[in-house]
C-alpha cells in the first residue's frame, strides 16, 4: 500500500489532522477540527477525504501507559467506525500513547509556550501518530 495516508487525533473538543506521504515516512500537520463532545462536522471531514484521497486512514488509539483502555478508547473506536461507515474508506487504529507529549515538546522547542494552543498541539500529535504507524508498519 502506498500513496497519501490521513491520521486523526481524537478528542471530544478538537480532533487533530495530519497528511503524510507513506514512501517519504513524513506527515504535516493539517488545521484541527473543532468537535462538540467527541462529534466533528462530517462535512469537513468529507472535503478532507476528497481533498486528499487517503489510501488509508489512521486513528490514533488512547490507552493508558499499561495498554489497558481508558473511557476515550472506545470513542475513538466509535469515531474511526463512523468515518469508515460513512465514507467507506480504510481505517487502522494506531496506539497513541505519548503522542501529546511529544507533540508538545516538538512544538515548545520551536516556538515556545505561544506555538503550544490546542488546535496546534493536537494536529502534531496527529503527525507523532502518523510517522509512529509509518515507522512500525513500512520500517524506517
Amino acid at each position: 500500500m502506498s500513496g497519501t495516508f490521513l491520521a486523526f487525533d481524537f478528542g471530544t473538543r478538537s480532533i487533530g489532522v495530519a497528511v503524510g506521504q507513506q514512501i517519504t515516512g513524513t506527515a504535516r500537520p493539517l488545521n484541527a477540527l473543532k468537535a462538540q463532545n467527541g462529534t466533528p462536522d462530517w462535512n469537513l471531514i468529507e472535503k478532507l477525504l476528497k481533498e486528499w484521497q487517503p489510501a488509508l486512514v489512521i486513528v490514533g488509539l488512547p490507552l493508558n501507559m499499561d495498554g489497558t483502555e481508558q473511557p476515550l478508547t472506545a470513542r475513538a473506536r466509535n469515531f474511526a467506525n463512523k468515518i469508515h461507515g460513512r465514507f467507506g474508506v480504510a481505517i487502522k487504529l494506531h496506539d497513541e500513547r505519548l503522542s501529546t507529549v511529544e507533540a508538545r515538546a516538538g512544538l515548545f522547542e520551536h516556538g515556545g509556550f505561544r506555538a503550544l494552543d490546542k488546535g496546534s498541539v493536537d494536529s502534531a500529535s496527529a503527525v507523532v501518530i502518523l510517522e509512529s504507524f509509518f515507522k512500525q508498519s513500512f520500517g524506517e
